[in-house]
């Protein structure tokens, strides 16, 4: 089993240090190789933040001058993961690409072609999923204690501001898309891993209080196959500050709460049969974060390397990334129809993300 990794970073940008700061506690001897930004200051300053040795500001130098690299992390604004993707598979890396994974159903299918061509494998960044409190939601789903679903509602109510806007690629179609693609997209992905697939949504947005071509707020219904009921609340026009994420689960035999900043707290956990390991659950499923990413990138990073070491699958490969942009991709060409109910997969017609 392969005890050694070599990464590199693609985009040296806001969520980066969780990438750079993640790698003390995964298991391996694993080890950050090289970063790339096309802005070579920040490169610079990354680099000699977490001692990488090396910094570039074109990502196929770093490729060729460090053929050692087992992992390449793209970090880079949503709209370009599908092409720093295709344009990284042929140097036979695995890839870990940011969430959203792309912006259009078709891109992230190219991305996946250009990973099986190569050889390489291709993962998906959801690191709310190894939040102790989702594990322990999910860990419940899957012995059943839930019984027939009900409903979950989501919601994330975040604070951004009109700077955060203006960095030349925030907010736009091309992109970014609004507050479901980029903020939101964490919670809508857990809506579908807990309540499984999604027969129908309806979805409308508004850009409230600030300048973007997208939204900062949006609200949408769903129907799953199982026949449960869901509901999604998301924006960045929460004032006077962020008042954080949450996800509410209905069930026949019992309910669960997630809130905090970054669905880190579990607050409501009872069930009709209460289970030994009930009270510990309650005890320590919740964590204290510093910001609304959470401490998730270091046990996903660590999944990600035991999954190659052990030739196992991932929690978060391609497949399942692509889910959360097909939804996405309904969702807003929903939007644009009056809210009429897309499916996963529908024909996109009116929608301009990723275009």
């Amino acid at each position: 089993m392969k005890k050694q990794f070599r990464l590199g970073l693609v985009g040296c940008g806001r969520v980066s240090p969780n990438h750079l700061g993640a790698l003390g506690n995964v298991g391996f001897d694993a080890q950050w190789a090289a970063v790339c930004d096309t802005n070579a200051d920040t490169a610079k300053e990354r680099a000699a933040q977490y001692n990488v040795p090396a910094h570039y500001t074109d990502m196929r130098a770093m490729m060729k001058a460090h053929p050692e690299l087992d992992v390449v992390v793209v970090a880079t604004p949503s709209g370009c993961h599908a092409e720093h993707a295709i344009a990284l598979a042929p140097y036979g890396k695995h890839i870990i690409v940011e969430k959203p994974m792309a912006l259009r159903v078709e891109d992230c299918d190219a991305m996946l072609a250009a990973c099986r061509a190569s050889g390489s494998r291709l993962f998906v960044v959801k690191q709310n999923r190894f939040n102790p409190a989702v594990v322990a939601v999910r860990r419940a789903f899957e012995q059943g204690r839930f019984g027939k679903m009900v409903s979950c509602a989501v919601c994330c109510r975040w604070r951004r501001d009109q700077p955060y806007y203006e960095d030349g690629w925030h907010g736009t179609w091309r992109m970014d898309g609004g507050v479901m693609a980029q903020q939101a997209c964490h919670h809508i992905d857990l809506l579908q891993w807990f309540m499984g697939p999604i027969e129908r949504m309806a979805c409308f947005r508004q850009a409230r209080l600030m300048k973007l071509e997208a939204e900062d707020t949006a609200v949408a219904a769903f129907q799953f196959a199982s026949g449960a009921l869901g509901t999604f609340e998301g924006t960045t026009a929460a004032r006077p500050e962020s008042l954080g994420a949450s996800i509410t689960l209905l069930g026949e035999k019992g309910s669960a709460v997630i809130e905090g900043d970054a669905v880190n707290e579990l607050t409501y956990w009872k069930f009709d049969e209460e289970c030994p390991e009930d009270e510990g659950i309650r005890k320590d499923a919740t964590q204290a974060i510093p910001n609304c990413y959470g401490c998730g990138h270091a046990p996903y990073i660590a999944d990600v390397l035991h999954a190659i070491a052990e030739n196992r699958p991932g929690l978060v490969e391609g497949a399942e990334g692509r889910k959360n942009v097909a939804i996405l991709a309904a969702l807003y060409e929903s939007s644009f129809h009056g809210g009429a109910p897309m499916a996963p997969g529908c024909e996109i017609t009116k929608s301009p993300l990723g275009k």
